[in-house]
């Protein structure tokens, strides 16, 4: 398999699957801070808007999860 294909598949990988994963709970960080920020203002909306948005972040980790436990031994990069 040449590199380019091996980079190409890195997507579905174990590692590109786990380095996803890290970028998505890294935005667990952002909306924290938001959280924090409108119930220290009383800013329902906002609130609203980071609960949704913490909300998509959970979902995401779960479906990057179900990609993780479906790759098993299949990993693109183990050949």
């Amino acid at each position: 398999m040449s590199a380019l294909n091996k980079a190409k598949g890195f997507k579905k990988s174990k590692s590109g699957t786990y380095l996803s994963m890290a970028g998505t709970a890294f935005g667990a960080i952002g909306v924290a801070k938001q959280i924090k920020k409108a119930r220290a203002e009383h800013d329902t909306l906002r609130l609203i808007d980071a609960t949704v948005t913490g909300l998509a972040i959970v979902t995401g980790l779960a479906i990057l999860y179900r990609e993780l436990k479906r790759l098993g031994d299949d990993d693109v990069l183990l050949g």
